[in-house]
Order: structure tokens, then sequence, then C-alpha cells
């Protein structure tokens, strides 16, 4: 008991602490100089126009990077010499494609007919799958119901 009423040393050390830990100010950083202030000599080239190829020039990029990805080559090695990036690539290649499609499908025009005539066959089958689906279930409930002991 004798510890517990004896503070008087530690009471002293923990005042002292407290004053040690005094809040501080901040120090405020000063900025950089400015780039631009402190050389005025040097200014940029204007930005150059991006280059537009036609569908001809894209083609001649496009089938030597096809052949040289065929013949084993590594895809990023192909368009490095062809001198075009990925995203350039595959932008090319699918605004290519969705062209061609697009022409076969219109040219074709569908008569309302045939149109009629491919709707009741469609319906014909759903319903012959909605029976055999029917006829399915109501076995496997039967089934169920035989091993439960429901019957």
């Amino acid at each position: 008991m004798a510890d517990e009423s004896n503070t008087g040393p530690v009471a002293a050390a923990v005042a002292a602490d407290a004053e040690v830990k005094a809040p501080t100010a901040k120090k405020k950083r000063s900025r950089p100089p400015q780039k631009a202030a402190a050389e005025p000599a040097q200014q940029k080239a204007p930005a150059a126009k991006p280059r537009r190829y036609s569908d001809q020039e894209r083609n001649g990029k496009l089938k030597p990077v096809e052949t040289q990805v065929s013949e084993g080559n590594t895809f990023k090695n192909a368009i490095q010499s062809a001198g075009i990036s990925e995203q350039t690539h595959y932008h090319w290649k699918g605004a290519a494609k969705p062209v061609g499609k697009k022409d076969a499908k219109s040219t074709k025009p569908v008569r309302a007919s045939d149109e009629l005539a491919d709707l009741v066959e469609l319906e014909e089958e759903n319903q012959k799958l909605r029976k055999r689906l029917a006829e399915k279930l109501r076995g496997e409930n039967a089934e169920l119901r035989k091993r439960l002991g429901l019957d």
C-alpha cells in the first residue's frame, strides 16, 4: 500500500512531458519557380495535324500485319513495322468489316409473306417445345414423389 500513495516523482515526470509536447506551428513551403518564366527561349512546336489515311493506304498497312502474324511474327512487332498503333489497327479492322456485312443484308429485300410463314413456323416449334418441357417436368415430379413416398 505504500507504493500506491507514493506518486510524487511520477506526477512530476508526467507534468514535464506535457510541457515538452507543446504543439509547434507548421512550416510553409516555398513554391518552386515556374519553368515558363525561367526558360522563355524554349517554346513548344505547334502540334502536327493527325494524318488521314485513305482506304487503300489502310488496307496496305493492314495486309502486311496479317501476313506477318500468320507467318509466326508477334502481333506487336507486326504493327510496329507497319507504323501504326494497336488501337489504330483494331479501329481500322473493325471499320472495314461491318460495311461489307451491311451491304450484303440490305441488298436482299424480305417479302412480307416470307416473314409471316417464318413466324408461323416458329410459333409451331415453340408450342412443340413447350409440350415436351411440360411432359418432362411432369415425369420428374412423379419420380420425386415416388422417392419421397408422397403417392
